[in-house]
């Protein structure tokens, strides 16, 4: 008997480890054809961006993809070329910086976009200078966003951005904008002012579109309330917004004999789209609460779904 227990209780351990390994592999694969395409995906609309808009009329971007433009116009060598020679320092450091998995990436991802341009053919849209400027950056910011979500870049500037925040203490968001301040002068002098200020408004294009990309139009809110009347705020976010939340034990104090209160403290996680409906919940049963709101680029887990109700 001991040893049909046993051996029983190894045939679940070894079906339960297999299920675990099949899982893992299983959810392994798909994440990387989930990354596949989009990687595919940003590449066509980058070079579908530059070809069709760009391209023709001299306009450049910011970044890497704005260094390889600017050289492109001023000398013989093509566009498909410079792609490759200007990202790979930036792949170089972002082996080192971030790791090796993102580099093989980012390198599959640059010689992919490279290989595109130099065997597709992409018609040319228009000549309006205005909307060059918008279309072309919005088709070159999705290119680069739809990268960035499968896990690689078609531009990396902004590894050089995180090298440099490491070892500057800057930020990151300060170090792109001083990159693209100089690679501008260099497009007015090189180039014309016209062209520089239109490919200003070529980076605002691409930049706003790569954000909505990569963080989505339901950019999410954390929303910390403290209030004396916790359960009717609770059953309203449950109820009315139909969100999850979390709710923690605290103690206040203020003044200087520093009073003590303890009180229920909740923590909610809404779309931005969703917080005028929260703050006006909020006035009708407490206006005195104090709220704190944080911007929250992702989420993974929970319910932060919504989900239909039951009644």
């Amino acid at each position: 008997m001991p040893d049909k227990k046993k051996k029983s209780h190894d045939f679940k351990s070894n079906l339960y480890s297999y299920w675990k390994k099949s899982r893992r592999f299983r959810v392994g694969i798909f994440a990387d054809i989930h990354d596949i395409l989009f990687i595919i995906a940003g590449i066509f609309s980058a070079a579908f961006g530059l070809e069709s808009f760009l391209l023709p009329n001299s306009f450049i971007d910011g970044g890497a993809t704005g260094i390889s433009l600017l050289i492109s116009e001023i000398s013989s060598i093509p566009l498909y070329i410079l792609i490759i020679l200007v990202n790979i320092p930036f792949i170089f450091l972002g082996f080192k910086v971030i790791g090796k998995q993102f580099a093989i990436k980012a390198s599959l991802a640059i010689f992919g976009l490279s290989i595109v341009l130099a065997t597709v053919h992409f018609p040319e849209v228009t000549e309006d200078k205005l909307l060059v400027a918008v279309f072309g950056g919005f088709f070159l910011g999705a290119g680069i966003g739809l990268s960035i979500r499968g896990g690689g870049v078609l531009d990396g500037t902004e590894v050089l951005a995180i090298y440099l925040s490491r070892k500057l203490r800057t930020k990151i968001g300060d170090n792109i904008i001083v990159i693209n301040i100089i690679i501008f002068l260099a497009a007015a002098y090189f180039l014309s002012l016209e062209t520089a200020l239109y490919s200003m408004l070529t980076y605002l294009s691409a930049s706003k579109t790569l954000d909505f990309v990569v963080d989505g139009i339901e950019e999410y809110t954390g929303v910390t309330i403290i209030s004396s009347r916790s359960e009717e705020i609770r059953l309203m976010i449950t109820e009315k917004l139909g969100r999850g939340l979390t709710i923690y034990k605290g103690h206040g104090g203020y003044g200087r004999s520093g009073v003590h209160n303890e009180y229920d403290i909740i923590y909610a996680v809404i779309t931005r789209l969703e917080i005028s409906k929260l703050n006006t919940e909020l006035e009708k049963i407490d206006p005195n609460a104090f709220v704190v709101m944080n911007s929250i680029n992702d989420t993974k887990g929970g319910m932060i779904k919504k989900r239909a109700l039951n009644h």
